[in-house]
Protein backbone atom coordinates (compact mmCIF):
# COMPACT_ATOMS: atom_id res chain seq x y z
CA UNK A 1 0.00 0.00 0.00
CA UNK A 2 3.14 1.94 0.29
CA UNK A 3 2.68 5.57 -2.15
CA UNK A 4 -0.86 4.42 -2.86
CA UNK A 5 -3.86 6.36 -1.66
CA UNK A 6 -6.08 4.00 -0.12
CA UNK A 7 -9.31 6.29 -1.09
CA UNK A 8 -8.38 4.73 -4.65
CA UNK A 9 -8.52 1.77 -4.07
CA UNK A 10 -10.93 -0.72 -5.58
CA UNK A 11 -11.54 -4.31 -5.20
CA UNK A 12 -8.88 -5.57 -7.73
CA UNK A 13 -6.49 -4.68 -5.21
CA UNK A 14 -7.14 -6.87 -2.39
CA UNK A 15 -5.22 -10.18 -2.15
CA UNK A 16 -6.55 -12.98 0.28
CA UNK A 17 -4.64 -15.54 1.03
CA UNK A 18 -6.73 -19.08 0.95
CA UNK A 19 -7.02 -20.88 3.91
CA UNK A 20 -5.85 -24.34 3.32
CA UNK A 21 -9.35 -25.85 3.71
CA UNK A 22 -10.63 -24.38 0.48
CA UNK A 23 -7.61 -25.62 -1.93
CA UNK A 24 -9.87 -28.67 -3.97
CA UNK A 25 -7.74 -31.53 -3.44
CA UNK A 26 -7.94 -34.94 -6.18
CA UNK A 27 -8.02 -38.64 -4.95
CA UNK A 28 -6.15 -39.25 -8.12
CA UNK A 29 -2.63 -40.87 -7.40
CA UNK A 30 0.32 -41.06 -10.04
CA UNK A 31 0.31 -44.31 -11.65
CA UNK A 32 3.40 -45.09 -11.78
CA UNK A 33 3.69 -46.41 -14.98
CA UNK A 34 7.93 -46.37 -15.07
CA UNK A 35 8.20 -48.03 -11.57
CA UNK A 36 10.74 -50.85 -11.56
CA UNK A 37 9.66 -54.36 -10.62
CA UNK A 38 11.57 -56.29 -7.69
CA UNK A 39 11.13 -58.88 -5.64
CA UNK A 40 10.84 -58.46 -1.92
CA UNK A 41 14.40 -60.78 -0.01
CA UNK A 42 13.80 -59.48 3.35
CA UNK A 43 12.13 -56.89 5.94
CA UNK A 44 13.32 -55.57 8.87
CA UNK A 45 12.18 -52.14 10.69
CA UNK A 46 9.85 -50.42 8.49
CA UNK A 47 12.68 -51.17 5.75
CA UNK A 48 12.73 -53.34 3.12
CA UNK A 49 14.99 -55.13 0.74
CA UNK A 50 14.40 -55.76 -2.74
CA UNK A 51 15.88 -57.28 -5.65
CA UNK A 52 14.99 -55.62 -9.09
CA UNK A 53 13.34 -57.68 -11.43
CA UNK A 54 14.80 -60.81 -8.89
CA UNK A 55 18.26 -59.83 -10.13
CA UNK A 56 20.27 -60.69 -6.82
CA UNK A 57 23.02 -58.28 -7.87
CA UNK A 58 20.57 -55.33 -8.12
CA UNK A 59 19.30 -55.32 -4.69
CA UNK A 60 18.07 -51.87 -2.93
CA UNK A 61 16.46 -51.01 0.23
CA UNK A 62 12.99 -49.15 -0.44
CA UNK A 63 10.25 -48.15 2.12
CA UNK A 64 6.66 -48.36 2.00
CA UNK A 65 5.04 -45.07 0.45
CA UNK A 66 2.81 -43.28 1.99
CA UNK A 67 -0.63 -43.46 0.02
CA UNK A 68 -0.06 -47.31 0.41
CA UNK A 69 -1.04 -46.86 3.87
CA UNK A 70 -0.56 -50.59 5.85
CA UNK A 71 -0.76 -52.09 3.31
CA UNK A 72 1.16 -55.94 4.14
CA UNK A 73 4.43 -56.35 2.40
CA UNK A 74 6.29 -59.36 2.51
CA UNK A 75 9.34 -61.28 1.64
CA UNK A 76 8.62 -63.07 -1.64
CA UNK A 77 5.92 -60.52 -2.95
CA UNK A 78 6.53 -58.22 -6.21
CA UNK A 79 6.56 -54.88 -5.80
CA UNK A 80 6.52 -51.70 -8.08
CA UNK A 81 9.41 -49.40 -6.73
CA UNK A 82 10.28 -45.97 -7.59
CA UNK A 83 12.54 -43.31 -6.61
CA UNK A 84 16.47 -44.44 -6.53
CA UNK A 85 17.18 -48.39 -7.37
CA UNK A 86 20.37 -47.58 -7.90
CA UNK A 87 21.23 -49.23 -4.86
CA UNK A 88 24.21 -47.31 -3.47
CA UNK A 89 24.46 -46.71 -0.02
CA UNK A 90 22.26 -44.50 2.04
CA UNK A 91 19.91 -44.62 -1.17
CA UNK A 92 16.14 -45.15 -0.18
CA UNK A 93 13.41 -46.06 -2.72
CA UNK A 94 9.13 -46.42 -2.47
CA UNK A 95 7.47 -49.31 -2.89
CA UNK A 96 4.61 -47.70 -4.40
CA UNK A 97 2.11 -51.00 -5.00
CA UNK A 98 2.02 -54.79 -4.18
CA UNK A 99 1.36 -57.11 -7.16
CA UNK A 100 -1.28 -59.82 -6.28
CA UNK A 101 0.12 -63.20 -4.75
CA UNK A 102 0.01 -66.61 -6.54
CA UNK A 103 0.55 -68.52 -3.04
CA UNK A 104 0.73 -67.72 0.34
CA UNK A 105 2.11 -69.28 3.15
CA UNK A 106 0.32 -68.66 6.61
CA UNK A 107 0.27 -69.15 10.40
CA UNK A 108 -0.98 -67.94 13.42
CA UNK A 109 0.46 -68.03 16.94
CA UNK A 110 -2.12 -71.02 17.82
CA UNK A 111 -5.26 -72.36 16.59
CA UNK A 112 -7.33 -70.01 19.10
CA UNK A 113 -5.40 -66.56 17.77
CA UNK A 114 -7.56 -64.89 15.05
CA UNK A 115 -4.31 -62.83 13.56
CA UNK A 116 -2.87 -64.66 10.77
CA UNK A 117 0.64 -63.86 10.00
CA UNK A 118 1.51 -64.11 6.03
CA UNK A 119 4.98 -66.12 6.13
CA UNK A 120 6.12 -65.80 2.43
CA UNK A 121 4.60 -64.83 -0.79
CA UNK A 122 4.77 -66.51 -4.27
CA UNK A 123 6.62 -69.79 -3.10
CA UNK A 124 6.35 -72.27 -5.30
CA UNK A 125 6.95 -75.12 -2.82
CA UNK A 126 6.95 -75.57 0.10
CA UNK A 127 10.81 -77.63 1.86
CA UNK A 128 9.86 -79.52 4.94
CA UNK A 129 12.70 -80.03 6.62
CA UNK A 130 12.52 -82.86 9.33
CA UNK A 131 15.01 -84.74 11.04
CA UNK A 132 14.83 -88.61 10.99
CA UNK A 133 16.67 -88.93 14.42
CA UNK A 134 17.82 -86.27 17.42
CA UNK A 135 15.46 -85.00 17.57
CA UNK A 136 12.70 -87.42 16.45
CA UNK A 137 10.61 -86.57 13.37
CA UNK A 138 6.96 -84.42 14.79
CA UNK A 139 3.89 -85.90 11.92
CA UNK A 140 1.88 -83.85 13.79
CA UNK A 141 3.89 -80.66 13.17
CA UNK A 142 4.62 -82.12 9.21
CA UNK A 143 0.85 -82.48 8.84
CA UNK A 144 -0.01 -79.16 10.06
CA UNK A 145 2.62 -77.66 7.36
CA UNK A 146 0.89 -79.66 4.60
CA UNK A 147 -2.34 -78.33 5.71
CA UNK A 148 -0.89 -74.46 4.92
CA UNK A 149 0.57 -75.76 1.95
CA UNK A 150 -2.91 -76.68 0.04
CA UNK A 151 -4.77 -73.92 1.93
CA UNK A 152 -2.15 -71.44 0.49
CA UNK A 153 -1.72 -73.04 -2.62
CA UNK A 154 1.89 -74.38 -2.15
CA UNK A 155 3.19 -77.67 -3.64
CA UNK A 156 4.94 -79.61 -0.07
CA UNK A 157 7.71 -81.30 -0.55
CA UNK A 158 9.34 -83.43 2.32
CA UNK A 159 13.09 -83.10 3.31
CA UNK A 160 14.24 -85.94 5.58
CA UNK A 161 17.63 -84.70 7.39
CA UNK A 162 19.79 -87.09 8.69
CA UNK A 163 19.36 -90.48 7.36
CA UNK A 164 22.86 -91.45 8.48
CA UNK A 165 20.98 -91.67 12.14
CA UNK A 166 18.08 -94.03 11.18
CA UNK A 167 16.10 -95.13 8.22
CA UNK A 168 13.11 -92.54 6.49
CA UNK A 169 10.87 -95.84 5.22
CA UNK A 170 8.26 -96.43 8.03
CA UNK A 171 8.00 -91.90 7.82
CA UNK A 172 8.09 -92.42 4.48
CA UNK A 173 5.18 -95.16 4.64
CA UNK A 174 2.92 -93.01 6.81
CA UNK A 175 2.93 -90.41 3.69
CA UNK A 176 2.40 -92.89 0.77
CA UNK A 177 -1.40 -92.01 0.32
CA UNK A 178 -0.91 -88.63 -0.51
CA UNK A 179 1.76 -88.74 -2.92
CA UNK A 180 4.44 -86.09 -1.81
CA UNK A 181 7.91 -85.88 -3.34
CA UNK A 182 10.46 -86.54 -0.37
CA UNK A 183 13.99 -86.26 -0.95
CA UNK A 184 16.06 -87.75 1.61
CA UNK A 185 19.68 -86.28 2.93
CA UNK A 186 22.02 -86.91 5.30
CA UNK A 187 25.31 -84.93 6.57
CA UNK A 188 28.29 -86.87 4.51
CA UNK A 189 26.79 -86.57 1.46
CA UNK A 190 25.62 -83.55 -0.82
CA UNK A 191 22.24 -82.83 -1.65
CA UNK A 192 22.26 -83.19 -4.82
CA UNK A 193 18.41 -84.53 -5.71
CA UNK A 194 17.62 -81.58 -3.96
CA UNK A 195 19.33 -79.32 -5.53
CA UNK A 196 17.60 -79.90 -8.98
CA UNK A 197 14.79 -79.98 -7.08
CA UNK A 198 15.03 -76.27 -5.93
CA UNK A 199 16.47 -74.98 -8.96
CA UNK A 200 15.14 -71.84 -10.91
CA UNK A 201 11.85 -72.26 -8.46
CA UNK A 202 11.52 -69.86 -5.30
CA UNK A 203 11.23 -72.73 -1.92
CA UNK A 204 9.92 -71.47 0.89
CA UNK A 205 11.65 -73.99 3.82
CA UNK A 206 10.24 -74.58 7.24
CA UNK A 207 10.99 -76.70 10.34
CA UNK A 208 11.78 -76.98 13.86
CA UNK A 209 15.04 -75.57 15.40
CA UNK A 210 17.82 -78.46 15.39
CA UNK A 211 16.57 -80.12 12.19
CA UNK A 212 19.24 -79.40 10.14
CA UNK A 213 17.76 -76.36 8.73
CA UNK A 214 20.07 -73.97 8.30
CA UNK A 215 22.96 -76.93 7.81
CA UNK A 216 21.20 -77.30 4.75
CA UNK A 217 20.64 -74.10 3.79
CA UNK A 218 24.46 -73.28 4.06
CA UNK A 219 25.27 -76.25 1.74
CA UNK A 220 22.41 -75.05 -0.74
CA UNK A 221 23.83 -71.60 -0.48
CA UNK A 222 27.56 -71.39 0.12
CA UNK A 223 27.66 -67.57 0.69
CA UNK A 224 24.41 -67.84 2.45
CA UNK A 225 26.27 -66.26 5.71
CA UNK A 226 27.20 -63.32 3.50
CA UNK A 227 23.98 -62.57 1.42
CA UNK A 228 22.15 -62.85 4.35
CA UNK A 229 24.46 -60.01 6.32
CA UNK A 230 23.86 -57.77 3.50
CA UNK A 231 20.18 -58.45 2.99
CA UNK A 232 19.44 -58.09 6.83
CA UNK A 233 22.02 -54.93 7.08
CA UNK A 234 19.54 -52.35 7.53
CA UNK A 235 18.56 -54.07 10.78
CA UNK A 236 21.52 -52.36 11.90
CA UNK A 237 23.14 -55.96 14.04
CA UNK A 238 19.61 -58.04 14.68
CA UNK A 239 20.29 -61.48 15.07
CA UNK A 240 18.87 -62.68 11.02
CA UNK A 241 16.80 -65.72 12.07
CA UNK A 242 14.12 -63.87 13.87
CA UNK A 243 12.80 -62.91 10.43
CA UNK A 244 12.01 -64.77 6.65
CA UNK A 245 14.53 -63.77 4.06
CA UNK A 246 15.37 -64.65 0.61
CA UNK A 247 18.51 -66.38 -1.08
CA UNK A 248 19.85 -66.53 -3.96
CA UNK A 249 20.53 -70.22 -5.29
CA UNK A 250 23.98 -70.34 -7.25
CA UNK A 251 22.41 -72.37 -10.17
CA UNK A 252 18.90 -69.67 -10.09
CA UNK A 253 16.41 -69.76 -8.18
CA UNK A 254 15.14 -68.53 -4.55
CA UNK A 255 15.40 -70.26 -1.08
CA UNK A 256 13.52 -68.45 1.84
CA UNK A 257 14.77 -69.38 5.01
CA UNK A 258 12.33 -69.03 7.53
CA UNK A 259 13.01 -69.27 11.53
CA UNK A 260 12.83 -72.11 13.80
CA UNK A 261 8.89 -72.25 14.30
CA UNK A 262 7.56 -73.69 17.66
CA UNK A 263 4.11 -74.40 16.16
CA UNK A 264 1.68 -73.96 13.24
CA UNK A 265 -1.52 -71.98 13.84
CA UNK A 266 -4.13 -73.27 11.81
CA UNK A 267 -6.99 -70.60 13.05
CA UNK A 268 -7.33 -69.10 9.69
CA UNK A 269 -7.74 -72.28 7.68
CA UNK A 270 -11.23 -73.87 6.94
CA UNK A 271 -12.17 -77.88 6.39
CA UNK A 272 -13.29 -76.66 2.92
CA UNK A 273 -10.11 -75.36 2.33
CA UNK A 274 -8.14 -78.76 2.68
CA UNK A 275 -10.53 -80.56 0.79
CA UNK A 276 -10.40 -78.66 -1.78
CA UNK A 277 -6.59 -79.37 -2.69
CA UNK A 278 -7.85 -83.23 -3.15
CA UNK A 279 -9.70 -83.04 -6.74
CA UNK A 280 -10.94 -86.40 -6.45
CA UNK A 281 -13.02 -85.47 -2.74
CA UNK A 282 -13.77 -81.48 -3.95
CA UNK A 283 -16.90 -81.94 -5.79
CA UNK A 284 -18.69 -84.77 -2.95
CA UNK A 285 -18.06 -82.23 -0.28
CA UNK A 286 -20.18 -79.88 -1.48
CA UNK A 287 -23.18 -82.79 -0.59
CA UNK A 288 -22.05 -82.73 2.59
CA UNK A 289 -24.27 -81.21 5.12
CA UNK A 290 -23.43 -77.48 6.58
CA UNK A 291 -20.93 -77.38 8.51
CA UNK A 292 -19.58 -80.47 8.01
CA UNK A 293 -15.96 -81.19 9.05
CA UNK A 294 -15.45 -84.16 6.78
CA UNK A 295 -14.11 -86.62 9.57
CA UNK A 296 -16.25 -89.06 8.92
CA UNK A 297 -18.69 -90.82 11.80
CA UNK A 298 -18.83 -90.48 15.02
CA UNK A 299 -18.00 -86.49 14.27
CA UNK A 300 -19.55 -86.21 11.05
CA UNK A 301 -21.53 -89.57 9.87
CA UNK A 302 -23.63 -87.85 6.92
CA UNK A 303 -20.01 -86.90 5.17
CA UNK A 304 -20.11 -87.54 1.61
CA UNK A 305 -16.58 -88.15 1.53
CA UNK A 306 -16.54 -91.73 1.87
CA UNK A 307 -19.27 -92.69 -0.79
CA UNK A 308 -16.39 -91.26 -3.12
CA UNK A 309 -14.53 -94.72 -1.73
CA UNK A 310 -17.71 -96.75 -1.85
CA UNK A 311 -17.63 -95.70 -5.79
CA UNK A 312 -14.27 -96.30 -6.25
CA UNK A 313 -13.16 -93.28 -7.07
CA UNK A 314 -10.46 -92.71 -4.64
CA UNK A 315 -8.71 -95.21 -2.26
CA UNK A 316 -9.79 -95.56 1.61
CA UNK A 317 -5.84 -94.78 2.25
CA UNK A 318 -6.35 -91.20 0.56
CA UNK A 319 -9.60 -90.86 3.04
CA UNK A 320 -7.54 -91.68 5.75
CA UNK A 321 -4.73 -89.18 5.02
CA UNK A 322 -6.86 -86.64 3.88
CA UNK A 323 -8.94 -86.82 7.05
CA UNK A 324 -5.63 -86.72 9.28
CA UNK A 325 -4.93 -83.80 7.86
CA UNK A 326 -8.51 -82.82 8.50
CA UNK A 327 -7.65 -84.15 12.25
CA UNK A 328 -4.86 -81.75 12.47
CA UNK A 329 -6.51 -78.77 11.55
CA UNK A 330 -9.35 -79.27 13.95
CA UNK A 331 -6.51 -79.51 16.66
CA UNK A 332 -6.17 -83.67 16.66
CA UNK A 333 -2.47 -84.35 16.77
CA UNK A 334 -1.02 -87.44 15.39
CA UNK A 335 2.43 -88.08 16.28
CA UNK A 336 2.74 -91.38 14.85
Amino acid sequence: MTGKDWRRLDESDVRIRPGKGTRPRSKRRPEHADASTAMVIGKDRGRWTCAIDSDPGRVVTAMRAREMGRVSVVVGDTVGIVGDVSGKPDTLARIIRVEERSSVLRRTADDTDPYERVVVANAEQLLIVTALADPQPRTGFIDRCLVACYAGGLEPVLCLTKADLASPDELLAGYAGLDIPAVVTRHDEFPDELVGRLKDRVTALVGHSGVGKSTLVNRLVPDAGLATGVVSAVGKGRHTSVAAVALPLPDGGWVVDTPGIRSFGLAHVTADDIVLAFEEFAAAAEECPSACGHLGSPSDPDCALDDVVTEGDASSERLASLRRLLGSRAGHEDDR
